[in-house]
């Protein structure tokens, strides 16, 4: 008798305890996929930071984003092939260079482009490719030392922007548009969209608008705006690409700026209910 009870009380603990696993893998599950809303949408192999950084030596690593949010931040030792038209072409001339497993990237947990990557090569016959979803932003705070900011190679955290820093000056549409409203000629607006990109202009004609890559004419704007103390009111096509313009305001010493949240489209959508208003 005292044997069978002994049988019972383990087949009850062997159940409790694959129960208990089934229920902690599917919180796990349930976990991965608020984390990363867009892995079980794509079939691709995935990287998790410490495994990407125990490879990071032994694989091409490649970075999906454009040259403007590359030359900012950066895996050190990464390559940039943007996600464009002759992005399969430049993977093949990489692959046919060697062998090793490609690992591509983007900017974080809500950005598609990695797992676009790799399933875009992956159906063009390339194999041995993995996504790292978590993006270069946890990279960078994790692995500060294997990250390249602005050509500096050896960074510290304490070198980055922090999601606080940011969102401190980012303004939703209303009072984005109010506050342009207020500062009337002590404001400057900054449409800095890709000339593809553009439509039509937040504040009308009297914006300013100079593409990310025009160097010459934003470093006359930003002087101007700190020599007569104007507020830079700034937007892009999307809300993306302000984050990475924010370390180049940095370097310039310009403090007092605004981001329009969501950029033009999200303005357009919120003030006159419109997807996009027109233009690419």
């Amino acid at each position: 008798m005292s044997t069978i009870k002994h049988v019972i009380r383990f087949i009850r603990w062997a159940v409790v305890s694959l129960l208990l696993g089934v229920a902690a893998a599917q919180g796990a599950i349930e976990k991965s996929t608020a984390e990363f809303p867009y892995r079980s949408q794509y079939d691709v192999n995935i990287l998790e930071t410490a495994e990407f950084a125990a490879q990071l030596n032994a694989v091409s690593v490649v970075d999906v984003r454009s040259k403007y949010e590359y030359d900012t931040l950066h895996v050190k030792g990464a390559i940039n092939i943007p996600l464009d038209k002759n992005f399969i072409d430049n993977v093949r001339k990489l692959r046919s260079g060697n062998a090793r497993p490609i690992v591509f990237y983007c900017n974080g947990k809500t950005c598609r482009k990695s797992y676009e990557a790799a399933a875009l090569v992956i159906n063009a016959g390339i194999r041995n490719v993995y996504a790292y979803d978590a993006g270069i932003l946890a990279w960078a705070e994790v692995r500060p030392e294997s990250t390249v900011l602005r050509g500096k190679a050896l960074i510290k955290i304490s070198d980055l922007i922090s999601e606080q820093e940011f969102t401190s000056h980012v303004l939703a549409p209303r009072p984005f548009a109010a506050l342009y409203e207020q500062l009337g000629n002590k404001a400057v607006s900054l449409d800095i969209r890709d000339r593809v990109q553009r439509d039509n202009p937040v504040f009308g004609l009297g914006e300013e608008r100079i593409p990310l890559d025009d160097l010459a004419r934003m470093d006359a704007l930003i002087e101007v705006a700190k020599k007569y103390h104007k507020t830079l009111l700034i937007y892009d096509k999307a809300g993306h690409q302000i984050r990475w313009f924010q370390y180049y305001l940095r370097e310039k010493g310009l403090r007092d700026y605004h981001f329009l949240k969501g950029g033009s489209d999200g303005y357009f959508k919120e003030t006159l209910g419109l997807k996009e208003f027109g233009g690419k």
